[in-house]
Parts: C-alpha cells; structure tokens; sequence
C-alpha cells in the first residue's frame, strides 16, 4: 500500500468550473477576445510540465496520446477486459485528471508527488493493450520507458519539490543545491537581470571549471535580432570564480503559440490600453524581456474595469526552491457586477482602512494607488492550481508607486468552500453548523482585505544606485527599537531576492494578518452587507478557520528535511503559534480519540477573547512582520518567522504527533473541470464538461484539436534536449 499522501484518492472531490452565464452576456467580440486570450494561455499552460519534473512532459505525452485514441468510457472497457477492476480503473481516471489539472505529477498546493494507486503491471498491460499503443507501439513503449519507473517511484528525493537532497526541480539542473541558487541571484542582482522567466544550469567547462547557463523564456534563440534592452545582457560574464552565461529560447515553440494567439487577440481588443498590453506581453515572450512584461503590466493596471479581465506571464514563484523564478499561469474571466460592487466600496474605503493598520504612516505608501478590484467567473485558467484570489503585478516596483489589481474568483470560491458536514474536521459539533452557514461569506470579506490591504500595503524602502533614497534617513523610526532605521533595500535588490526561500510565505502570513485584523472593524463588514449577530458571526468563523486553517498546515510540512511545501498553509500554521502564544484560553488544541478509535485532535477558539486577547496579539505580529520587511532585514525576518514555523513534538501541543493526526484524516483538494472555447463560423461557442474525472480527461483531449500530436513533440523535444541535466545528481 502507497502512503496515503502520495495518491489521489477515487473520490476526490471534482467540479465543474461554471461560467456559462457570464460567457452567455458577452457580445461577439469579447468572446473573441476572450477565445483567443485563452488559446494563448492554455498553450503556455503546457509550459508549466516543463518546469515541474523530468518526467511531467512524458507523463502527460502518454496520458494524451491513450485517451485521444480512446475516450474514457471506451478505455475502461478495455480495461475490465484486462484484468482491472473498476476501483483500479477509476484510480488511473484520476491520476490522470490529477496530471492534467496540475499539469505534471506534483500537486499545485502541497508540492508533493502523487503516484497511480494502481499496480505498476497492471496499467502498462492496459497501455499495452490500448488503441494508441496499437497504432503506434513504438512510440508508446518508448514512452513508458521514459516515465514508467519515475511515474510510480517514491525515491525519499522524489517525493517533493526541492533542491538537490531535498527534492526535485526543474527550474535548476540535478546538481545545483542552494549555495549555486544564492551564487546565482547575486549575479542576477548584479546584472539588473530579473530570475521571474528564467532557469539555471550547471556544467563544469573543459577546464574544470564550474559554469552556469541562466536561460531566458523566449521565442527567440541567443542568435536572432535582439532588442536594446537585452544585447548587453545575452553573454558570458565572470563573477565570483565562475562563468555565467546568459542565453534564451526556453519553452520557445510553446511560446511561438502563445505569441500567435495573443496576436489574434489585438483584434478584438476593447481599447488602446488592451492593445498597448498585448503588443507588451508579444515583445516580452517573443524577445524574453521582462521589462515587456512589465511595461505590459503596467498597461494592464490602466485597463479599469474591463469586462473580460486576465493576465498572463511567468507570474508566482511560489514553486521554485529558493523562491525567485516564476511559473507560468494565464488566466480570462468575466466580471461578476454584484459581488465587484461591493469590493469597489471596500476600495473606496481602503485610505481610511490603511490607517488603522499598525504601523507608523512613515511605513506605508506615499500614496495610496486606488486599484481596481473586481469579483471574476474563471472561464480559463491555465496553469498548475487555481487560487481564490489574486494580487498582481508581483514587481515591487510597480506596485510601490503605479499600483495593482485585485481580483476575487467567484466561481472558484463556491466550489472550493462547500463544506459538507461529515468531512468537518477537528472542529467541535457545536461549530460546525455555524462554520458551514458563514465559512462562504467570511472568505470573501477575507479574500478581499488580503488582497486590497495585505498585499496592496507597506512600503519598501529603497535606496536607489544613484544614492536616492524613498525615504527620509535622519527621521524614520523603527517603532520596534524607538532608534532610526538601520537597513532598506538596495539597487537592484527586490522583496524576493532579499528574502528569498521565506519571501512567499511571509508575504501570505502578513496578507492573512491583514485580514484578520481589519475584519474586525464593523465598517468593513458593512461594505460586505453584515450588520449585527451576523457580523459577529462571520468574525468568530473567520478567526476559526484560520486557526482551522494552521493546524491542517502540518500535512504540507515534511519532517524528513524540515521544510515547508506550500507558502499559504505554513502562514496559517504560523498565525495558528501566534494565537497560542498569546495565552489566556483565546485558542486551545487538545489531541483526542475520535468515534472510530483513532487519533483525532479538537481546536477551539473563545470568541469572547478574540478582541481583548486575539487582536492585540495580531497586531503586535503584524507590526513586526511588517517593520522587518520594510526595512529589508533578512536577518531578523527569518528568525522571527522560521521561530514560529517550526514544528517540533514538545508539548502541550506536540505539532509532530498532530500531523499524523492530519494526515490520518485529511481530505483532497478540490480539481476543477474548465470549459473549452471553440470558433464557429464568426462566432464562440462554450463547451463544457461533467464534473467528474472522466470530464477534466474530455476537456484536455478536446483542448488542442488542431495540433495536439505537434505540441507533444514539441514537449518531447524539448524535454529530451535537457535531460542530461538530470541523468545524474552528482
């Protein structure tokens, strides 16, 4: 028997993505647009299998080849006759689905690997017996040899994303470990080059000595016509004792799509904003230009209140080891003109709202840049997961002094938060019915004070290269030592590259300390139409699911090498300590027996101490959190936040016999199914599929009709033209 955190269970929970009502109001050319928009995403979405594992591009390669040949329920057929039974069969569906819809064999929140809960012989007798493997048997055996080992091995590094001993990456070669990633940021920072759409390569010269290729995403390889910005950057430097090459053209036939797709868009671009972006988001893909992509960004901040919202790029760099490179993502939606209303007043209100936030004026923005924040429907989302809620841009310096958007995903928060009664966990039965009537509603106040006040707060200080500082040196104080600040950013240097491997989930703790906060102030809740005992409610469920939230965290910690794999559960387990910490029966944690006789474990909030107890202990975190980041004091951050990330079995708490206790009974995410567009005639229409398994396999083998056997020997190309960089660890 596979360890249970290693598969995906037959009755995981599947969902249709629905955006039928959104899409049926457009008018013909924003289908168009957003048609077209989500062809390029869902072509760079294919990306994301290349910056997963060695093996993800094969994986899906097989997994696309077995089921364009045969259609689920004629598989399983096949199957039966085989030799599988129905639960095998089942578990291969959603192992499949599983691949599709993280777009490699690594779940997109957690970073573990998930495996086929199937015996090995059993599904290479169903691949052997299969129509694809019928009209090319070649090439299928081929590619079994490829991935089926790595497909099924649970190898101690294989088991989770990481670097070197502590996990597998592809956005760095086999042999790189942390001491190369840092080498390599330094000489980023030096050079002004941004990590976001880059990968790192190690080689030993002829000479012996240590080289590395930093390749840039591009259309365009390192010999075609390049643009002014990057001519003095494509080529080989000395830093440190070793050489660094700066190349591009990673990804570049998936790119080309991407770029031929986002061409087609210009055309029914709603006005000069849209096109200025897209001609933007062109040059960057095409040439590898992130200060494109940033030009675009800023572009896209101008676009207020479009009816068809997205954003595509090399985005969240909450997957890469050392926290610096992005993955790629696209998504198109529709506006939802009830739920963005409201978060237009919380906009509306945030100047005011930000005054309250704990710390000196002198630490927020010099101006507050009134965003635009829109409730959305996901038609597309491309990419390895699908969040609740997005902030962008991610580049500092746009959102320290031009702004950001804030989005809200309708769609995707009424699925991913139905609670069904029976599967509510570590909560007393006196919570639970009032847990499931307001754990909707209160995420949504959550998500939009997260989004618009955590991440859309504080100030950087930055001295630029020139000596100019966005600050005043002989009168800024640090209100936790009362003396005048002592550190702040430098040329060059961003939040991420500062802080690296904490950077993500610090900033996710701060966001989520943001919103507890401030989902105290009964003005806010007025905005999201709660008065009275509901308000008060739907603040006792908000401040419970966060402490909820910490003690489901401990499943995406792994003991063996004493790391965190995903950036918002590590934030809630860190705010799940704080709360402890703060003593006086405001939280309590008790390990106990559940009905069946196993371990269960019971967490409990006093909502009568969450005002005089809770608050004062957020907000003295959340000052802290905020002044170290601020300040760019690396130092202090991590001791602070690696204090309460850490899981250890002393008591009263004994964190490590609780995440047995986690695992024991931990529920799968969520998978969504999304809809495919399709062109007819001059028109768009939408297709969608069941929510099940079977349907995410449907949407994926319609996905690409026109060239889906080109795509997957693009993928195999490029796959096997790096593989040498993982044949050996040494």
């Amino acid at each position: 028997m596979v360890d249970s955190q290693y598969v995906l269970p037959n009755d995981v929970g599947l969902a249709l993505l629905d955006c039928s009502e959104a899409f049926r109001l457009l008018l013909r050319g924003e289908r168009l647009y957003a048609h077209y928009l989500s062809r390029a995403c869902w072509y760079g979405g294919l990306v994301v299998l290349l910056q997963t594992s060695p093996e993800a591009p094969a994986i899906y390669v097989l997994l696309s080849r077995l089921f364009r040949a045969q259609d689920p329920d004629q598989l399983g057929e096949l199957a039966r006759s085989t030799g599988l039974t129905d639960q095998e069969y089942q578990a291969f569906l959603v192992y499949a689905a599983g691949v599709f819809s993280n777009m490699g064999n690594y779940k997109s929140f957690g970073d573990t690997k998930f495996v086929p809960n199937l015996p090995k012989d059993k599904l290479r007798r169903l691949i052997w017996q299969s129509q694809a493997f019928q009209e090319q048997p070649e090439e299928m055996k081929l590619l079994w040899d490829r991935c089926g080992e790595l497909m099924f091995s649970l190898d101690p590094q294989q088991r989770q994303l990481g670097l070197r001993e502590k996990g597998t990456t592809t956005y760095f070669s086999g042999n790189c470990c942390l001491e190369d990633a840092q080498l390599a940021q330094k000489f980023l920072d030096s050079q002004n080059i941004s990590a976001y759409n880059t990968r790192l390569f190690k080689e030993k010269d002829k000479a012996g000595q240590t080289c590395y290729e930093v390749r840039l995403a591009s259309v365009l390889g390192t010999d075609a016509p390049v643009d002014h910005e990057l001519a003095p950057k494509l080529r080989s430097f000395e830093f440190e004792g070793c050489t660094f090459r700066v190349t591009r053209g990673d990804y570049a036939p998936l790119l080309e799509r991407v770029v031929e797709n986002l061409q087609r868009t210009k055309a029914h671009a709603a006005n000069t904003n849209q096109e200025h972006m897209l001609e933007h988001y062109i040059r960057s893909f095409t040439q590898g230009s992130i200060a494109a992509h940033k030009e675009g960004s800023r572009c896209w901040i101008r676009d207020k209140g479009p009816i068809v919202e997205s954003y595509i790029g090399f985005i969240e760099s909450y997957r890469d080891p050392y926290g610096s490179r992005g993955e790629f993502e696209g998504f198109v939606a529709v506006v939802n003109k009830a739920m963005s209303a409201k978060f237009a007043r919380l906009v509306e209100s945030a100047e005011q709202l930000l005054l309250e936030l704990p710390w000196p004026r002198a630490f927020e923005k010099d101006t507050f840049l009134t965003p635009d924040f829109t409730s959305l429907d996901v038609l597309t989302f491309a990419g390895s997961g699908i969040p609740a809620g997005i902030n962008i841009p991610n580049y500092d310096d746009i959102r320290q002094t031009e702004g950001f958007k804030n989005v809200s995903l309708g769609n995707v928060l009424s699925v991913a938060y139905a609670t069904q009664k029976d599967k509510l966990t570590f909560l007393a039965e006196e919570d639970k019915d009032l847990y499931i009537k307001w754990k909707g509603p209160s995420f949504e106040v959550q998500v939009g004070l997260h989004e618009l006040l955590g991440h859309g707060s504080g100030k950087l200080f930055v001295q630029e290269e020139k000596g100019t500082c966005n600050f005043d040196r002989e009168a800024v104080i640090n209100p936790e030592t009362g003396e005048l600040i002592q550190s702040w950013y430098r040329g060059g240097e961003t939040w991420d590259s500062k802080f690296s491997t904490i950077a993500s989930s610090y900033e996710e703790c701060r966001a989520e300390c943001v919103g507890l906060y401030l989902c105290l102030n009964k003005d806010v809740l007025r905005i999201f139409e709660l008065e009275g005992e509901d308000a008060e409610d739907v603040i006792y469920i908000n401040w419970l699911n966060m402490v909820r939230a910490g003690l489901l965290g401990l499943e995406f910690y792994t003991p063996e090498t004493g790391t965190w794999r995903q950036a918002h559960m590590q934030a809630r387990f860190v705010i799940l300590r704080v709360l402890l910490e703060a003593g006086e029966g405001l939280v309590s944690l008790q390990h106990t027996t559940g009905a069946d006789g196993k371990p269960d474990a019971l967490i409990t909030l006093n909502r009568n101490k969450i005002l005089p107890v809770g608050k004062p202990a957020i907000e003295r975190f959340l000052r802290r959190l905020q002044v170290l980041k601020s300040t760019a004091d690396v130092a202090g951050g991590r001791a602070l936040y690696g204090g309460f990330s850490a899981v250890t079995d002393e008591g009263p708490e004994r964190f490590l016999s609780l995440r047995d206790t986690v695992l024991l009974r931990k529920e799968a995410r969520k998978m969504f199914v999304q809809a495919n567009t399709r062109l007819e005639g001059e028109d768009v229409t939408l297709v969608q599929y069941e929510g099940t398994a079977a349907g995410l396999i449907r949407s994926f083998s319609e996905r690409f009709p026109e060239d889906a056997e080109l795509l997957e020997r693009h993928l195999l190309e490029l796959s096997d033209a790096d593989s040498h960089f993982w044949a050996s660890r040494g």
